[in-house]
């Protein structure tokens, strides 16, 4: 087959409102992550009530969302998802491995990388001190995000309208008794998390468990993932949670420029 005979083929085969769709995701970059619709057609060749559609659509799936004003638009939570599920098994972890591992040897606890897929906190990477709590998660376990501070710091850029959307359910499952009974107490809780550099908590998800989470930024200054530590039992003293505390937020800050730096040099 020549040339034009599998260009023929290929377009045969191209289904035109997925690669509009795909073009108009792929037009908000880190330089504009705002676009309005007539600026979308615009650029994109696209008839604006074609584009209406297709943001209206692309905006149900979660992978556009509005802006403050209502009226623009900007890549959502959905389409980040898309992007560092392939970021998380690829160049989240790759960076994020030795700088977990240095963690792990400055404070000589364990160290994770998690990320959230839906309602769900997924671990992605561990530099581990052996523990008995070390053998009850793996790379690849998932927690619900509700229910532990992993989940609140990776549910921090989501509005009430969103986070309701994500729990319909009028009350959340307990894991323990500090879960939040429903998605008014889980927000508020965020927005006080969102006050603070970290978040820490002793036995929130298991008893005699400590974690102390942080958040690792990407671009448009969005949480991809947070970086923690677990600690085993609940004596801590304030001075030791600070020095905690200042070495994880420093690892996080680490990850988030290496983020940053790959991110800009695709542009």
């Amino acid at each position: 087959m020549n040339e034009f005979g599998r260009l023929e083929a290929a377009q045969r085969y191209t289904v035109p409102g997925l690669e509009r769709g795909l073009r108009i995701l792929t037009a908000f970059t880190r330089r504009e992550p705002v676009l309005s619709a007539p600026e979308l057609a615009r650029r994109l060749s696209i008839p604006r009530s074609t584009v209406f559609r297709l943001l209206s659509t692309l905006e149900q799936l979660g992978l556009v969302e509005r802006d403050e004003s209502g009226r623009d638009y900007r890549l959502g939570t959905g389409a980040l998802r898309l992007g560092f599920e392939c970021l998380a098994s690829k160049e989240l972890t790759e960076l994020g491995r030795p700088i977990l591992e240095r963690l792990r040897d400055i404070t000589g606890c364990s160290c994770n990388l998690v990320v959230r897929d839906g309602r769900s906190v997924v671990y992605v990477a561990r530099a581990v001190v052996q523990t008995p709590y070390a053998n009850t998660v793996h790379l690849g376990t998932r927690l619900p995000a509700h229910a532990t501070l992993f989940g609140r710091v990776l549910l921090r850029d989501l509005s009430f309208e969103k986070l309701q959307q994500l729990y319909p359910e009028e009350q959340l499952q307990a894991a323990t008794p500090k879960t939040p009974a429903t998605v008014a107490q889980l927000y508020r809780l965020i927005q006080t998390d969102r006050a603070h550099d970290y978040v820490f908590d002793q036995g929130y998800f298991e008893p005699n468990i400590s974690t102390l989470a942080v958040p690792v930024f990407g671009q448009a200054g969005k949480v991809v993932a947070a970086l923690g530590i677990t600690v085993s039992g609940n004596n801590h003293t304030p001075e030791n949670i600070n020095e905690l505390a200042r070495s994880a937020c420093e690892a996080a800050d680490d990850l988030s420029s290496l983020l940053d730096h790959v991110a800009a040099s695709r542009h």
